[in-house]
């Protein structure tokens, strides 16, 4: 195989932003990233017009895309399509998000992304469960009519999912299901995260010693920090095993509480981000119905008719552009945020979030304006 080498663009490898280096392929696989001498006599020089190349993004809640929402279309078919219309914008590995649905829906959604994985559909790691198990008071765009509390056959199915399938994300709220059944479900490998739920810090608190270890798109549908009650928002900044997914578009959080929220956050724990995408990435519809509702795509919003926000209308590059240019972070922790970070709230990454020598090549090209340019010259 032909050795290549990579050189004009940044290299962020999932944890360091490298200058002045290359990017050195041995066929399809990570040789290093080596100073310009240190090149292998003979390799092809590929010149890039600076830029960064970084790992393809890792995307946790994903509710639809290409003109597809993973709620109506619960088939491999449905997968593949949502799969392929993110891969456009960069996202190498994704969550197909099943928002609060009925029980056979919910069966459905599992069954599909188990048949996508069997079939070999690029990018599907998983699948991400937000509901039904949440809050009325913070139900957000979900249909109250299908949020219930949490039965021993839901535990049971949830388990029996984490068995099948290499990553089971289910956001839940502590309104609905108790701190024993999170420990179950976490020692059965299923990654609890809170989200949709008017919590106070002890319940929180109680729910992430249990087993929850993540946090559904922080500051949106939860408690917030107030001076005598922290509520979710609080508890989720200030516990260090947990991390949180964060839509970064300026429309769900204003810059300004992105930039409180990422200068708080105690570690090892991170803010990662999401899109929470609809069916609206990759296509050009103008609406779009979300259990028998209708929801409106107007000036970067998805609303419900009565104004509520449903989702959002943001695909990776967008929202780098955010964290960097609005709320001002480095680069390096921006492009983490989007890749080994998610990857780090995984049971199994499938090898993703990080360029590592030795290992196959999963990375993306931005320009340097910040757009995702493709990754053909990566082929």
């Amino acid at each position: 195989m032909s050795t290549r080498a990579f050189l004009g663009a940044g290299i962020f490898d999932g944890s360091d932003l490298h200058n002045g280096r290359a990017l050195v392929l041995d066929g399809d696989r990570v040789q290093g990233i080596l100073a310009p001498d240190a090149i292998p006599a003979g390799a092809d020089i590929i010149q890039l017009d600076g830029g960064t190349l970084l790992p393809g993004f890792i995307d946790l809640q994903v509710n639809g895309g290409g003109g597809v929402m993973f709620n109506d279309d619960t088939t491999a078919e449905g997968v593949a399509a949502i799969s392929a219309a993110h891969a456009t914008t960069g996202t190498r590995g994704l969550l197909p998000t099943l928002i609060t649905d009925t029980p056979a829906r919910t069966r459905a959604a599992v069954d599909a992304v188990e048949t996508a994985i069997a079939r070999g559909v690029p990018g599907i790691v998983g699948i991400h469960l937000e509901g039904p198990h949440l809050s009325i008071a913070r139900k957000g765009a979900h249909d109250p009519a299908l949020i219930r509390p949490m039965e021993e056959a839901d535990a049971a199915f949830l388990c029996d999912a984490a068995r099948r399938l290499p990553n089971v994300l289910v956001t839940v709220a502590c309104e609905n299901v108790t701190p024993d059944q999170i420990a179950r479900l976490t020692e059965a490998g299923v990654i609890v995260s809170l989200g949709h739920t008017d919590c106070s810090r002890d319940e929180a608190e109680a729910a992430f010693a249990a087993g929850a270890s993540c946090v559904t798109h922080l500051f949106n549908a939860m408690s917030q920090l107030g001076n005598r009650e922290p509520g979710l928002v609080g508890a989720t900044l200030s516990t260090p095993h947990v991390s949180a997914g964060l839509i970064a578009d300026g429309i769900h959080v204003h810059p300004s509480s992105m930039a409180v929220a990422l200068a708080a956050k105690q570690a090892p724990g991170n803010v990662f981000l999401v899109t929470d995408a609809m069916s609206t990435v990759g296509s050009d519809i103008t609406e779009f119905h979300l259990n028998g509702r209708r929801v409106l795509r107007r000036d970067g919003r998805l609303t419900l008719e009565d104004g509520t926000l449903a989702g959002a209308d943001l695909d990776f590059p967008t929202a780098l552009s955010v964290l960097i240019d609005k709320v001002g972070i480095a680069p390096a922790r921006a492009y983490a945020m989007a890749t080994s970070m998610p990857a780090g709230v995984l049971r199994d990454a499938m090898g993703l979030g990080r360029i590592t020598a030795g290992t196959a090549l999963s990375a993306i090209y931005l320009d340097r304006t910040g757009q995702y340019r493709g990754d053909a010259l990566l082929a």
